[in-house]
């Protein structure tokens, strides 16, 4: 199936070669999770393209999609509100930095609070 996906190879030249063989860029490897005492995060407030309305940011979580999602899961619980993960950021809705770095040192993460 692979071998025949030609939405894969729009916009490339082919070979006259009949020994050609198409070389697909191969998924790097997934980013392993580091540790919670090794995670350097963020949380600030942001308000552009909001409507005016606030949110905190938590940024600086390396690590996979999924141990993201449950950070992101884990804090929107305990703080009480709504909130999305998008683009490697954990959004919370509302101003919860406080709240959101007592949770986060008391999980062993290292967090610097921003403005």
């Amino acid at each position: 199936m692979a071998e025949n996906d030609w939405k894969s190879r729009l916009g490339v030249v082919f070979s006259t070669n009949p020994d050609f063989k198409y070389e697909t860029e191969e998924e790097s490897p997934q980013q392993q999770t580091l540790p919670p005492q090794k995670q350097k995060l963020r949380v600030f407030i942001e308000k552009k393209n909001r409507g005016g309305k606030q949110v905190t940011v938590i940024a600086g979580f390396i690590g996979t999609e999924e141990d993201l999602q449950a950070l992101g899961r884990m804090l929107k619980t305990k703080c009480g509100t709504g909130g999305s993960v998008k683009e490697g950021e954990i959004i919370i809705q509302g101003d919860m930095r406080e709240k959101t770095v007592t949770i986060l040192e008391q999980s062993g993460y290292n967090v610097k609070r921003g403005n």
